[in-house]
């Protein structure tokens, strides 16, 4: 059915100049609606959790923070693939694209033990954040579901990336969506209980993602060994591994995981700041930090798109199209970003009575301390409508640079842009004590920064360098 409703708006055999705004739409718009529709996934959980109270609420957000930023090093060495198989696509080496893939599968599975032994290490930050009793108890239960299923989220993570990298996301989002549709019903069940099924709570919510997870990428398996791939690409017989192409996936992978890591990590400190302000502030940028995932994540679609286009053209040597596809991602990113701005700024309240708590469910406390937050929500969401637009020069010119191969500079200026995002929110909320809905100015005029730099980096050229040598 959404195939159907995509087909309408473009058909990809009628688009011939390549990196235009429909050569880019046609790869964007299929990952644009998948990571929608896993952000979906996770605002449900939290809108679900919010009904039983703010400490379910804030639980989710934290522990969802900390389990990312523990398992980002390893989807962000993973995801170069799609650089890897794009590269190859344009050089016209079909025959190498599904062993790359296969060399990531074996890279994410050697991976999970790895990740197991860093669950201690997330009950350390939970236990330096001074959560109230409930929260941390909560944050524990979601967080160990999380990571004990870690093996569905690295695979999870690995098998999008054939597909992007090929160009062919269609596949990837209609995945997403049937993963998206078990998600939603398994939470409704397993958080408020039904008939013989207990009520879980915040414990029913981690297995409703891990469910929902696992059916998406049984989908893309299956099509990624099915017939007509393995007569293109040959899936089937792709199983050897490669020394070579894993070497070269560590060397080029392990930047943009660090990468990751540093960001995801860098985002986790400006939670666990805002959550130590008291209940009040931490509601409110739960709130805040949820809507924010709404508009960031899809636009995370585009930097798919701009990694696996830019890998493509430079594989093929063609600059011109690399260069096109980019800015035509930003053209695209920002239509998008105009949309939820003008939401942030004329309806923050509605956005923040989405999450009031049930007041069949949850205490007098906790609907007093969202009343408290309210007003501070609202403030925060109407500053975050500056927030986006910089965000899509960040994730259209890193994916860009990406695609390229200029995996270490990105590392590193995204890490250092990030902490000093989180040096900001220290410096304001508890050197100079401002409110937290103060200091959220301050993160965002930092953050504000962040874009000429990878703006100077494109335009300066030296990513050329890193075309693939055929």
């Amino acid at each position: 059915m959404v195939g159907a409703i995509l087909n309408k708006f473009y058909r990809p055999s009628k688009f011939k100049k390549n990196g235009d705004v429909k050569d880019v739409l046609v790869v964007a718009l299929p990952m644009l609606l998948s990571m929608s529709f896993d952000t979906f996934m996770t605002f449900i959980d939290r809108l679900f959790l919010s009904k039983l109270g703010p400490a379910e609420m804030n639980a989710a957000l934290g522990a969802g923070a900390v389990q990312l930023a523990l398992t980002m090093f390893f989807t962000g060495a993973i995801s170069y693939t799609t650089a890897m198989v794009a590269q190859r696509l344009g050089a016209k080496r079909h025959g190498e694209c599904a062993k790359v893939f296969m060399q990531a599968l074996y890279v994410s599975l050697v991976c999970v033990p790895i990740l197991y032994l860093t669950i201690p290490l997330g009950h350390l930050i939970f236990g330096m954040e001074s959560l109230a009793t409930d929260q941390l108890e909560y944050q524990k239960t979601y967080f160990d579901i999380l990571m004990f299923g870690g093996i569905i989220n690295l695979v999870r993570n690995v098998a999008p990336c054939f597909f992007s990298g090929i160009g062919e996301t269609k596949i990837v989002m209609k995945a997403a969506f049937v993963g998206m549709i078990v998600n939603v019903a398994c939470n409704f069940v397993l958080i408020y209980g039904l008939g013989p099924i207990p009520a879980l709570g915040v414990a029913g919510a981690a297995y409703g993602t891990l469910i929902g997870n696992a059916v998406s990428t049984i989908i893309l398996f299956a099509k990624f060994f099915g017939k007509f791939y393995n007569s293109r690409f040959g899936t089937r017989s792709s199983f050897a591994f490669s020394w070579p192409l894993t070497r070269e996936l560590l060397q080029r992978g392990i930047p943009s995981g660090v990468e990751m890591f540093l960001n995801m990590s860098a985002f986790q400190l400006l939670i666990l700041m805002f959550h130590a302000l008291g209940p009040e502030p931490a509601t409110a940028s739960s709130v805040m930090f949820n809507w924010d995932m709404v508009a960031y994540v899809p636009l995370m679609g585009l930097e798919v798109a701009s990694t696996s286009l830019v890998g493509r053209y430079v594989g093929a040597k063609n600059v011109a199209a690399a260069t096109r596809s980019t800015y035509s991602g930003l053209r695209l990113g920002w239509g998008y970003s105009l949309i939820t701005g003008v939401l942030f700024v004329f309806l923050p309240g509605v956005l923040t009575d989405i999450f009031r708590p049930d007041i069949a469910e949850a205490s007098a406390e906790a609907m007093a301390i969202f009343d408290a937050a309210r007003p501070m929500s609202i403030f925060m969401l109407r500053f975050a409508s500056l927030y986006i637009f910089v965000e899509v020069l960040l994730v259209i010119y890193a994916g860009a640079l990406r695609g390229a191969g200029d995996t270490l500079w990105v590392m590193f200026a995204s890490a250092i842009m990030n902490w000093c995002v989180a040096g900001a929110l220290y410096l304001s909320a508890y050197v100079l004590q401002l409110p937290a809905h103060y200091a959220w100015i301050a993160v965002v005029a930092v953050y504000s920064t962040a874009p000429i730099i990878f703006w100077r980096r494109w335009v300066g050229g030296k990513w050329r360098r890193h075309v693939l040598d055929n």
